[in-house]
């Protein structure tokens, strides 16, 4: 049995909008990846999260990160694209 623990996930502007909450707790494994949280939210929320995880990012301890492979802290933040200047 794979050991597992409480993941806080924030979402922000069109990751909010297609999740339909702010924010929840995902139950992932203990040494879950930006990876595992990827296919997680695909197959929680279906091909829109994955269009907006696909041109957004993540916020893992503070640092944005699109790497599959970093660990997750005890909260993240789905970042859709943002524009400005």
């Amino acid at each position: 049995m794979t050991a597992v623990r409480s993941i806080a996930v924030r979402y922000f502007a069109a990751a909010a909008d297609v999740a339909g909450r702010e924010d929840e707790a995902l139950v992932l494994p203990v040494a879950a990846t930006v990876g595992h949280l990827r296919a997680a939210l695909r197959e929680r929320y279906g091909a829109e999260m994955d269009r907006v995880m696909a041109s957004g990012s993540f916020l893992v301890d503070g640092v944005v990160s699109r790497d599959d492979a970093r660990a997750l802290g005890d909260a993240v933040d789905v970042l859709p694209p943002f524009a400005g200047g």
